[in-house]
């Protein structure tokens, strides 16, 4: 009787993980989405996309505090062992990690409304091609949880430094413009946004490397 109450409390605890591990695919998803739109509103003037982004960002945080909630009762409730632990941890900082990329994203919504009046900058190519490759990697880290692919995972991490290069680049592009014609702002605005699209990255590939903590217990 003893081993069957300990299988049936193992079994319920393993679909409250589970459960768990979908809200934070769902709350990924709400992100992508809110990536995407912050995306078309700086590359392709929509700023009716722009202006969706903080309705899901309100969908972002509510999945944020729950999946917070749900994990610290199972740490507390429900004596996890060291590897269930281990999960539940990744699980929080993960959805912390998705909670950033969110915010980031209604920053650049809220950049693209400041910078419609403008002409499109010369540099703003390349700084679409770099929204292009942060995406690409959140949309691989959360294929890497949703098949807990540690490998898949790390891999993340390698695609950071494209991202890092193209910052870099443009940076020094518009940090040493000359002859500028007219105001400063609109440099200033695609200077954050390639700020906010090298965190993003970053936080992707902290959602790649908690993948591969998951399966390895190695986080590096």
């Amino acid at each position: 009787m003893y081993i069957q109450n300990v299988n049936q409390e193992r079994t319920q605890f393993n679909r409250k993980t589970k459960r768990i591990e979908q809200d934070v695919l769902r709350m990924g998803a709400l992100v992508e989405n809110s990536f995407r739109l912050s995306h078309q509103a700086l590359f392709a003037s929509n700023l009716a996309a722009a202006k969706k982004i903080p309705i899901l960002d309100k969908q972002v945080d509510r999945f944020y505090h729950q999946i917070e909630l749900d994990c610290a009762a199972l740490m507390t409730l429900e004596a996890p062992v060291a590897q269930d632990l281990r999960m539940l941890n990744a699980f929080i900082q993960m959805v912390r990690d998705l909670e950033r990329i969110g915010d980031y994203a209604k920053n650049l919504g809220e950049i693209a409304i400041k910078l419609f009046p403008y002409s499109p900058h010369p540099c703003l190519s390349e700084i679409e091609l770099m929204s292009h490759q942060a995406q690409a990697m959140l949309s691989a880290s959360l294929a890497a949880l949703a098949d807990m692919d540690a490998v898949a995972g790390h891999r993340v991490k390698q695609l950071d430094d494209v991202v890092d290069d193209a910052y870099e680049k443009i940076y020094q592009t518009l940090a040493y413009q000359k002859d500028i014609k007219g105001v400063v702002e609109p440099i200033l605005l695609l200077c954050l946004t390639i700020r906010h699209l090298e965190r993003m990255a970053d936080h992707a590939t902290n959602i790649g490397q908690r993948v591969k903590y998951i399966v390895t217990g190695n986080f590096s």
